[in-house]
């Protein structure tokens, strides 16, 4: 078999391996699924030999262009909760678990971490090398919006939407990594959009 064609079907195969994971992992109790998906995370990056730039100076361009990425994060996620809609919407979630587990742990190993590895890490190097630049972030953005189909479903929210918005920010934290050459800057960007969501949505369910 040609070479670039297993690469494809390597890519294609991590791609569908991840969206099926996204269907599996929220029926495994808490105190397993975090853990799990850290070290899937990590073991995919492993596998697959990914560079994640997390050492000088890729690691500072990582930082400083994710630190810019993040305060428009978390300008957006203020913008947005003034919106009634919003907020009625925020209101209306309510949290898996407690907020310290939510914010402290989940948040930055369950999603941030095992996320950024998985996809931005991962796959995304595996599809460049498969189908090129482009067609390796298409196919990492695309998997990342169907991996958000359950959540979509749990929440109420609309899957059409939330794939389409979620493949649009897989889009762009792809460029982010590839435009610093670390995985710092979608990192850093993911974690800040997340954590102040998750912050206005537990102080709104309080007021």
């Amino acid at each position: 078999m040609h070479e670039n064609t297993c690469r494809r079907i390597a890519a294609l195969s991590l791609a569908s391996v991840l969206i099926g994971w996204s269907f599996v992992s929220p029926y495994l109790p808490m105190r397993w699924r975090v853990p799990m998906q850290a070290g899937l995370g990590g073991l995919l990056v492993l596998v697959t030999r990914t560079s994640l730039g997390l050492t000088p100076p890729k690691l500072w361009a990582g930082l400083r262009l994710g630190s810019a990425a993040a305060v428009l994060a978390g300008v957006a996620v203020g913008v947005m909760t003034s919106v009634r809609r919003v907020r009625l919407a925020m209101s209306a979630r309510e949290p898996f678990t407690s907020a310290p587990v939510w914010l402290g742990w989940q948040i930055p190993w369950g999603t941030v971490w095992a996320e950024e590895a998985a996809f931005r890490g991962a796959l995304s190097s595996v599809g460049m090398a498969a189908f090129g630049p482009t067609g390796g972030r298409i196919l990492q953005a695309g998997a990342f919006g169907l991996s958000h189909v359950i959540d979509a479903r749990a929440h109420g929210e609309p899957v059409a939407a939330t794939v389409l918005a979620t493949g649009i920010a897989g889009w762009v934290l792809g460029w982010f990594a590839e435009r610093s050459g670390s995985i710092a800057a979608p990192m850093l960007a993911h974690l800040v959009l997340n954590e102040t969501a998750a912050a206005a949505v537990l102080t709104i369910r309080h007021r």
